[in-house]
C-alpha cells in the first residue's frame, strides 16, 4: 500500500523532529511519525511524541494522534492528520515506502537508520555521514551553520554544551541527579525561581539555577539515568515560547526542506 503525494516518515516525535514535521506539512508533503513506547520528550508541549502518551497532541493547529499500527496510519494520513506509530525499529517502513525518510532522533549517533531505506534519507545532527548511511546531514548545532545541508561529511560533533538562551546556557538545563523514578511537582509554562524545587528523583531534588518559566520538563513517572536532561528553564519568562515551535526547529526544518527538494530535483523527480 504506497502513498503518494511525498510522503515522508520521521524517526522521532520530539520537539525538533516536530519542527521538521511541522515545517514540511505546511509545504504540502504528508507525514508520519515513528516513535519509543516512552518517549523521553522535555519541550512536551511543542512535540507530537505526546500522541503516544495521550492519545492527541496538537502543535500550533496541526494534529497528531496515536494509531496502533500501519493501515491504521495509512487512513489517518488520507484524512490529512499525523499519524504517531510506536515502531524504534523502523518495521512498519516496508509497508509505508515513503518517498523520504528523515532520522530525528538525535541520538548523537546512528541507531539503525540506512541509505536504502527510502529514496532520500535525512539525518538530523552528528552521527550521520552524508553519502555513507545518508543523503544529507543537517546541522543541529545553534551558530553560524544551523539548519545548514551537507551532502558530504557530517554534522558537528557533540560539544555536550547546551546553546545559549537569554546569556544562560548550562544553567538552564535540568538534570537527573542520580538513576531513579521522576516525580515532578511544578508544570511546563510555571514561573519558577532559583533554587525552587522542579522534581525528585526518588529521594533527591531537583532544582532550578535560575529564575525564569519552566519551558520543558520530562513526563513525570518515567526511569531516569543520572545527568540525563529532564527539564528546561527559560530566562527570558515568556509564557507563550512554550507553546511555540522553537527558532532552532524551524531552522532544522527549513534545512530539511531544502535538502528534499535538492535531492528531488537532482533526480528530476521533483
Amino acid at each position: 500500500m504506497k502513498i503518494q503525494n511525498n510522503l515522508v516518515v520521521v524517526r522521532g516525535g520530539g520537539d525538533l523532529a516536530t519542527g521538521v514535521a511541522y515545517r514540511l506539512i505546511r509545504c504540502g508533503f504528508k507525514v508520519i511519525i515513528l516513535e519509543i513506547e516512552k518517549p523521553t520528550v522535555i519541550r512536551r508541549t511543542v512535540a507530537f511524541a505526546e500522541a503516544v502518551y495521550h492519545g492527541v497532541a496538537v502543535v500550533e493547529g496541526i494534529q497528531a494522534i496515536r494509531v496502533q499500527n500501519a493501515e491504521e496510519a495509512i487512513h489517518c494520513v488520507t484524512k490529512n492528520m499525523v499519524p504517531v506509530v510506536v515502531d524504534p525499529a523502523g518495521d512498519t517502513l516496508p509497508v509505508f515506502k515513503p518517498d523520504v525518510l528523515v532520522d530525528a532522533i538525535l541520538g548523537k549517533r546512528n541507531l539503525g537508520t540506512r541509505l536504502n531505506m527510502a529514496p532520500i534519507v535525512v539525518g538530523l545532527g552528528p552521527g550521520f555521514c552524508a553519502g555513507e548511511d545518508v543523503h544529507a546531514v543537517i546541522e543541529t548545532n545553534r551558530g553560524h551553520n544551523l539548519g545548514r545541508v551537507f551532502l558530504e561529511g557530517t554534522a558537528e560533533p557533540d560539544t555536550g554544551v547546551p546553546g545559549v538562551i537569554g546569556g544562560f546556557d548550562y544553567q538552564r538545563i535540568l538534570r537527573a541527579p542520580k538513576d531513579g523514578v521522576i516525580r515532578t511537582v511544578k508544570e511546563i509554562c510555571t514561573t519558577v525561581q532559583c533554587g525552587e524545587v522542579i522534581a525528585y528523583v526518588e529521594d533527591l531534588p531537583i532544582v532550578s539555577h535560575l529564575e525564569g518559566v519552566l519551558r520543558g520538563l520530562i513526563t513525570d513517572g518515567l526511569w531516569v539515568k543520572k545527568n540525563l536532561k529532564v527539564g528546561d528553564v527559560d530566562p527570558r519568562c515568556k509564557i507563550e515560547y512554550c507553546y511555540s515551535i522553537s527558532d532552532k526547529a524551524r531552522a532544522i526544518g527549513g534545512g530539511v526542506l531544502e535538502a528534499i527538494l535538492y535531492l528531488l530535483k537532482k533526480e528530476g523527480t521533483g
